[in-house]
């Protein structure tokens, strides 16, 4: 690839989620180039993911996580639009179940990682266990301090099970949400799951901000490391999941199983 893709972030560092960082700020296609670029790497993903279903070995869990509005459905749409829909698996984290409290936090989490062969995606994730039940003290700090550690050795347990993570912050500024919000209210086809609570979260700006910069700082390793991704603008947000991706597929580089020499001796005899 030409243009360098989006840089891992940094173990034990924690970042300065500012409004500015949530516009790309490096070198980027043209409109039209970087649209030409996307439905390649879309291609390319979905000629790996083929390869990917039919060797069985390992699998693909993409996390999109990130504030109100940020875009997590737009960009599983944008990036995931080419994929075989037989060999992916989607889940929202919404709140939990009475059946899920009823279970550890990552009960629910385990059920939904994808088995040998698919791509999963999560929107939201795990990590709402230490950004919605800490900015709301769903649970004594002592408990969820404890969670990054838990979450860091159960993504290493995963990755030792051949599981590839991608983990996306997808970081929009406070004035993007509000606009986006706004246009929210105004569109039918949206306004209707649109809630008062929305906008009590977006009262906790501040109070996130501080869960996600530890979040980042503290559960990104070096074997799953987060993406800090700008998403004010969608295109771009889209282009650089889409390159991270590839990226990782390729150096996966699945591979085709050997035919059996007996299904490959009855070539030119089928009648």
């Amino acid at each position: 690839m030409e243009t360098p893709i989006l840089a891992p972030h940094p173990q034990g560092v924690r970042p300065e989620l500012t409004d500015a960082m949530a516009e790309y700020s490096g070198r980027l296609p043209g409109k039209q180039a970087m649209e030409d670029e996307l439905d390649a790497m879309n291609q390319r993903v979905e000629a790996l993911q083929a390869a990917l279903g039919a060797e069985q070995r390992r699998a693909l869990l993409v996390v999109l996580q990130g504030r109100d509005a940020c875009g997590k459905d737009g960009t599983a749409r944008r990036v995931f639009r080419r994929l075989n829909p037989a060999l992916v698996t989607v889940t929202n984290f919404k709140k939990p179940t009475t059946l899920e409290i009823s279970h550890d936090y990552l009960w629910r989490v385990h059920q939904a990682i994808p088995a040998r062969g698919m791509i999963g995606i999560f929107n939201r994730s795990h990590y709402e266990d230490v950004l919605v039940v800490r900015v709301h003290t769903l649970v004594p700090e002592v408990i969820w301090r404890k969670r990054y550690d838990h979450m860091n050795a159960f993504e290493e347990m995963l990755t030792d099970e051949g599981v590839t993570i991608l983990k996306f912050f997808l970081h929009i500024s406070k004035d993007e949400q509000r606009r986006r919000l706004e246009e929210r209210l105004d569109d039918p086809a949206k306004n209707w799951k649109f809630s008062v609570g929305d906008l009590g979260e977006r009262m906790q700006w501040d109070n996130y901000t501080d869960a996600y910069e530890e979040m980042l700082e503290r559960t990104s390793s070096v074997r799953n490391p987060w993406f800090i991704v700008p998403a004010d603008k969608n295109r771009p947000r889209d282009f650089l999941v889409s390159q991270v991706i590839l990226h990782a597929m390729e150096k996966m580089n699945p591979k085709y199983p050997p035919a059996d020499p007996k299904v490959l001796a009855l070539r030119g005899s089928i009648v």
